[in-house]
């Protein structure tokens, strides 16, 4: 019993949980749905499965950087645009560049779209640390101005290249595996490594939990929101990359498109709180693969797609609203007052009730 209690206090438990509960609504539809199948004329591995790993690589990616910013006490609300700006940066490169089909061009093309999203987080850590905005405010400011780039960029005009070195990096494969959902897994362990390997980890959390109490122990609070920032730029770049390379094209409107929701859903989902403090990059990773899992699952059930923003807006509600103080508050003292009424009853004055030793 209690290594069951220690089992559901693992904060991706419940990810882990509703992914199980999908697949199973998919395999009752199709009970062929997790088949996976070796194609040998392209080499790679085929199957509903290999869809949801290459589909969660990119939500996979701005996961991990807004759990580093919230865990800060902070919120990235210009993940979706910096994907649409690097992506677009990348894409008008290729598309003006002499030599595309060279693999120079497209490591080149790669390099200036995570530039590109590494110096727009840098400016709303900027924003956040320097200049003193919200956090909200500063994101939302870089939201609006990272997706009017990304219009600058291509002139208003939806960019397309061909690249096969640059595609590769969304639809290729390695030993049968998306390179896509590979590279993916590597920076989260990466980032894995960082956090908890080093004190990185350590001081973001500090900083996320009691800002003053870190800085009267010594830590420089400004430097680690602004590298929170700065990582979260960047991984939302690499989303861009994926995001642009397996279509090659950007669309400066649609491209990265209300993916915040899916960044901070499965920051939420993987057992963060939105107030800061202790992450778990395991419960965001859950979290996004929970997501690719439902996205797909809508599609594969027939239910209209434009229902989903909507379903994941209250699932994020009411996901705030258990990690509310004032809400758990309330729910304890609902469960103490149904306590006492299970007591066993009072006698009179000085005698105990029968059965009930002194």
């Amino acid at each position: 019993m209690n290594r069951i209690k220690q089992i559901l206090r693992v904060p991706w438990i419940g990810a882990i949980a509703a992914i199980l509960l999908l697949l199973v609504i998919d395999l009752a539809k199709d009970p062929t749905y997790l088949s996976v199948t070796y194609n040998s004329t392209l080499g790679n591995l085929v199957g509903n499965v290999i869809d949801i790993l290459r589909a969660a690589a990119p939500v996979l990616m701005i996961s991990i950087g807004m759990l580093l910013v919230i865990a800060t006490a902070g919120i990235d609300l210009s993940v979706g645009s910096v994907m649409a700006a690097s992506g677009a940066a990348a894409m008008q490169f290729l598309s003006s560049a002499a030599h595309p089909e060279s693999l120079g061009t497209a490591m080149t093309a790669l390099a200036l779209a995570l530039h590109l999203g590494t110096a727009l987080g840098t400016i709303s850590g900027l924003l956040v640390t320097v200049v003193g905005l919200q956090p909200f405010i500063s994101t939302l400011v870089m939201m609006l101005g990272a997706r009017g780039l990304a219009k600058v960029i291509t002139n208003g005009q939806n960019a397309r290249a061909v690249s096969a070195p640059f595609r590769f990096i969304a639809n290729g494969y390695i030993f049968g595996f998306p390179v896509v959902f590979l590279i993916a897994v590597a920076v989260v362990l990466l980032i894995a490594l960082m956090c908890r390997r080093t004190a990185l980890g350590m001081m973001i959390e500090a900083v996320g939990l009691n800002p003053r109490a870190s800085r009267l122990a010594g830590l420089r609070a400004r430097g680690l929101i602004l590298i929170t920032y700065t990582i979260s730029g960047l991984l939302a770049a690499i989303a861009g990359v994926f995001a642009t390379a397996s279509v090659m094209v950007v669309d400066v409107s649609n491209t990265g498109y209300l993916m915040e929701m899916d960044a901070i859903l499965a920051v939420v989902i993987g057992g963060t709180s939105l107030a800061g403090g202790k992450f778990s990059i395991g419960g965001a990773a859950a979290g996004a693969l929970l997501i690719a899992t439902l996205d797909k699952t809508v599609t594969f059930v027939g239910i209209s797609s434009s229902a989903t923003p909507a379903f994941k807006a209250v699932v994020i509600i009411a996901l705030c609203l258990l990690q509310s103080q004032r809400v758990r508050t309330w729910l304890a003292g609902m469960r103490s007052r149904r306590g006492p009424a299970s007591a066993a009853p009072a006698g009179p004055a000085g005698i105990e009730p029968k059965g009930v030793a002194a």
